[in-house]
């Protein structure tokens, strides 16, 4: 089963972002779903960015890459996905789930996961974006 990822990073003079949300039930989490047959990552990506937070996207974005490691059974897709400037946080209801109200706001990339409401899986996925965000930017991309 292939899950997509959308990475929404802003760069700042001291470091950079990554977009983060509080599920009521689940803890800290960064967006994804399951990719529908037929469907590409990067349009997974795009859809799922919107229908958790409603951000919007005016493209289907970059694949960063891909990771067999993250969850048991799951290919996870990271695409980085272009935004207009966000709030430093922001509240969304998810239809999703029964329609959680999600608590957006922003991690900065390289710095511990402190909080332990962090699963596993999204401690696992955090180290493979900024694996992938090292390795592009030693490429020059």
């Amino acid at each position: 089963m292939g899950k997509a990822c959308p990475v929404v990073l802003r760069h700042r003079e001291d470091g950079t972002d990554i977009v983060v949300f509080r599920h009521p039930l689940a803890g800290m989490q960064l967006i994804k779903g399951s990719i529908e047959p037929g469907e590409k990552p990067g349009r997974t990506a795009q859809r799922e960015l919107f229908e958790k937070s409603g951000v919007p996207t005016q493209a289907e974005g970059h694949l960063l890459g891909s990771d067999a490691e993250i969850a048991d059974g799951q290919l996870w897709h990271f695409v980085l996905c272009p935004v207009a400037d966000l709030p430093d946080s922001w509240s969304f209801r998810c239809f999703d789930d029964g329609g959680h109200l999600f608590a957006f706001s922003w991690h900065r990339l390289g710095t511990p996961m402190a909080d332990a409401d962090w699963d596993p899986v999204f401690v696992r996925a955090m180290a493979s974006i900024e694996r992938m965000l090292d390795e592009q930017a030693q490429v020059g991309l």
